[in-house]
């Protein structure tokens, strides 16, 4: 991943916390890491299969759901949605930032941005 996308992808993560600073919800700063965390929890479903693994991690990392929940937490003024939103926003962007994408369904290492993980050893005999 080139380093523009990832200059691109930190920006992202510094305005949600920023705007995280100014939401009305206020947690205890270990609950923060938590909270920030959560949604990586969606990768429970590799434990059934890469497939559905790969379904679960895209729904809870994709930008357009982080977006819609923004959205409809600022039009109906529930700060908590708007929290769950910004959050999602952020740990979507920090992960993209690292290099983690989107999955493919044929493996946890195949993203959107390219393969993650350790490169393979060529072996000389």
């Amino acid at each position: 991943m080139t380093n523009s996308l990832k200059a691109e992808q930190a920006m992202q993560l510094i305005l949600t916390i920023f705007a995280l600073y100014y939401q009305p919800v206020h947690f205890a700063w270990w609950q923060w890491i938590f909270l920030f965390l959560a949604p990586d929890l969606s990768m429970v479903g590799y434990l059934v299969n890469t497939s559905l693994g790969a379904i679960m991690y895209n729904i809870a990392h994709h930008k357009f759901l982080a977006g819609a929940i923004i959205i409809a937490g600022f039009i109906y003024s529930i700060p908590i949605i708007l929290l769950a939103g910004l959050l999602l926003w952020a740990h979507s962007s920090f992960d993209r930032m690292m290099g983690y994408g989107l999955k493919y369904n044929d493996s946890f290492n195949h993203t959107h941005l390219g393969m993650i993980g350790k490169k393979p050893t060529v072996e000389f005999n």
